[in-house]
């Protein structure tokens, strides 16, 4: 069974193969918390807190890529912004 350290490395992991490329734009990513729910809540720093393309990447880059290292991940979730209408 895995423990929630367990879960907490692999998601680093998954987090520290992302950094080097929203890096490259200025920008980096940090843990927030990881929920009952096995919801990754991650905050966009930099560059990438205004991107215009921020929520494809965190779909199609770091989504992927977490669930990669971790499959029990349900989701990831951007906490930085509130989204308005």
């Amino acid at each position: 069974m895995n423990t929630n350290a367990d879960l907490k490395t692999r998601v680093e992991q998954a987090l520290d193969e992302i950094r080097p490329f929203l890096a490259s734009d200025g920008g980096d990513i940090s843990l927030v918390e990881i929920t009952d729910d096995v919801v990754v809540k991650v905050q966009l720093h930099g560059t990438c807190v205004d991107c215009s393309v921020n929520q494809m990447t965190l779909k199609n880059g770091v989504e992927m890529t977490v669930k990669r290292y971790a499959p029990e991940v349900t989701a990831v979730l951007e906490i930085g912004q509130i989204q308005t209408a």
